[in-house]
């Protein structure tokens, strides 16, 4: 069969265009392994998950993202994991990069039941009843559930993201998560958990400001207020990450996947206003300086305080 890209999609769909399908339902249609991968290419289908393709046109929706789920997950099975968070729609829960490939399911399965091996990470996992929730009629770990297991299994800056995602989604809050950590003594990854779970912060806008504000934790500075507005006549105009405000000390964190060319310039722009109209001390820090091998943000931010501190107390003396 010759693939045409310029004729209309749902000609070549083994299924209605608005749901997902299998790339054995795609072979069993006629399409082959090579028109998948040029319609994914030229933009006209997406795979949100591994073996599993969508209309590129459709909106990425809960109910989407049941049914993708549903085409991979044996009976017997539940989702866990940050496949759980992907599911409940945590938009920080992706591993590195996973936002520029296809992200791996994360099936468990309750006892007496087994999950197929090639749908990527499976295994056994003890929950209780009110560990599992029901999602369009799929099995997965409660948000709540999802976080404790994510805080403890995943390094330290992933893990305080996907608390602070999770928080986020304002389903239970910071005194239910600690509530829960004792139940994980003397499990994997319980101390690294008592350590993050106090952190979490729902206000937290990317992984990066995560793993930054980790850092500053890891500097030994005190408490930040996260999302500092920034008012003019009356009005917030920005927003800064994280700071002090009783020493008008920000940091900020410009990820490249997070910031455009023009994000960056508009983003020097209010800096440079609040710098000069207000006296704020703001410092920047790259993924370099927070994810990547350098990872010295916490010595930069010890440092940058400390001066933040000394020219505060100068003005102030002054005044």
């Amino acid at each position: 069969m010759r693939l045409h890209l310029d004729q209309p999609l749902a000609q070549w769909l083994p299924v209605p265009s608005d749901l997902p399908f299998t790339r054995r339902e795609a072979l069993a249609n006629g399409l082959t392994d090579r028109h998948l991968r040029r319609l994914v290419e030229h933009g006209q289908l997406r795979r949100p998950l591994r073996g599993v393709f969508v209309d590129a046109r459709l909106p990425d929706t809960l109910d989407l993202r049941v049914a993708t789920l549903a085409k991979v997950m044996p009976e017997g099975c539940f989702v866990a994991d940050r496949t759980a968070g992907w599911l409940h729609g945590a938009n920080m829960i992706l591993a590195p990069n996973d936002h520029l490939a296809v992200p791996n399911v994360s099936l468990f399965h309750l006892p007496g039941n087994r999950c197929r091996r090639d749908l990527a990470s499976s295994g056994e996992r003890d929950v209780v009843a009110r560990d599992l929730v029901e999602v369009g009629g799929l099995l997965a770990t409660s948000p709540l559930r999802t976080a404790l297991d994510l805080g403890r299994l995943l390094p330290r800056a992933q893990a305080l993201a996907a608390l602070d995602s999770l928080l986020g989604l304002d389903v239970f809050t910071n005194n239910q998560l600690l509530g829960e950590v004792e139940r994980f003594a003397k499990q994997r990854g319980v101390r690294q958990l008592r350590f993050l779970a106090p952190l979490a912060d729902g206000l937290a806008a990317s992984p990066g400001e995560s793993g930054l504000r980790l850092l500053w934790y890891d500097g030994g500075l005190p408490k930040p207020r996260l999302q500092i507005p920034y008012v003019e006549d009356g009005r917030e105009i920005f927003y800064l990450d994280m700071g002090l405000e009783e020493i008008r000390f920000a940091a900020e964190y410009d990820g490249e996947e997070w910031h455009s060319a023009s994000d960056a310039a508009h983003d020097r722009h209010r800096r440079t206003r609040m710098r000069e109209q207000a006296g704020w001390q703001i410092e920047e820090f790259r993924r370099e300086d927070v994810l990547g091998h350098r990872k010295d943000a916490d010595w930069a931010l010890r440092s940058a305080v400390a001066e933040a501190r000394q020219s505060f107390d100068r003005r102030t003396r002054h005044l």
